[in-house]
């Protein structure tokens, strides 16, 4: 739903964009279908920070930065099931499933879904098959979305 809402923003974005670039300025400034310069950079102005609001909704770390994460296992990541423990910066959960979240050619997107059974809250670790120490991600279940959660430290 989120996505939905970021691309229906970028596209509309796109279009005041494309509008302002491809009429023509009358002498008065405005263009031809009656919005001035100073409307369009208002609608502009306002679509970037609708998408900052969503970035922030995404992640409640607010920044894109690729953060190395400290993984140590007793065994391949992969051969991690259900009922297996990981502890995420010193706090255990049980695994729930283990699956391929997507494809990308050789390379699987992949999903750990975990829960807390003191709280009964339920978490998401994802990675990519080819590269689990710079792609590793802990997410948070909070209503019906997933919201990425800063960590340091997996180990299994």
């Amino acid at each position: 739903m989120v996505v939905k809402k970021k691309n229906k923003v970028k596209e509309k974005e796109k279009k005041i964009k494309k509008r302002a670039v491809d009429e023509e300025v009358e002498e008065n400034g405005e263009v031809e279908d009656g919005e001035s310069e100073e409307e369009i950079g208002n609608d502009i102005d306002d679509v970037e920070e609708e998408v900052k609001k969503l970035q922030g909704v995404l992640s409640d770390t607010g920044r894109d930065e690729l953060e190395r994460v400290n993984v140590t296992g007793s065994k391949p990541i992969s051969t991690l099931k259900k009922g297996d423990k990981i502890r995420v910066d010193g706090k255990e959960y049980e695994i729930d499933a283990h699956y391929v979240l997507i494809e990308h050619g050789k390379t699987k997107e992949m999903a750990i879904e975990l829960f807390d059974p003191n709280n009964d809250k339920d978490y998401q670790l994802r990675y990519f098959s080819d590269q689990v120490e710079t792609s590793i991600e802990f997410y948070e279940l909070e209503e019906i979305l997933y919201v990425k959660k800063r960590i340091s430290k997996v180990e299994w």
